[in-house]
């Protein structure tokens, strides 16, 4: 199979997953966790449980791509999840994307960019 086409469905999975991370930070907000109320509290929340299927489809989507290319391509271009929730977060949860956030992104970019046209 073609790389591109494997980094393309590698960064869908790295979008999916991400999104779980913001579904994950707004079914915890406000709640009390402890070790024996985490599970009926997931359970519970629909934002939770639908970022666990998202998790579960990113997953299913990741290991395809191991099968068709190499670790060393595929989990460095999985990493542009870090990209993502950072990005996610200061869009749909307000927090603050300070310069040197943004700059870390530009970093992180520029290695996955490196990484994906070097192969």
């Amino acid at each position: 199979m073609d790389i591109y086409i494997i980094i393309f469905i590698t960064l869908i999975a790295s979008l999916i997953v991400s999104a779980s991370q913001i579904l994950f930070k707004r079914g915890v907000s406000g709640k009390r966790f402890s070790p024996r109320n985490i599970i009926p509290t997931i359970l519970r929340s629909r934002l939770m449980l639908i970022g666990a299927l998202g998790y579960f489809i990113s997953l299913v989507i990741y290991l395809y791509a191991l099968k068709a290319a190499p670790l060393s391509v595929v989990y460095p271009i999985f990493a542009s999840s870090f990209i993502f929730v950072t990005i996610f977060s200061a869009a749909f949860l307000g927090e603050r994307l300070s310069k040197g956030r943004a700059a870390g992104i530009l970093l992180i970019f520029l290695g996955i960019l490196i990484i994906a046209v070097s192969y």
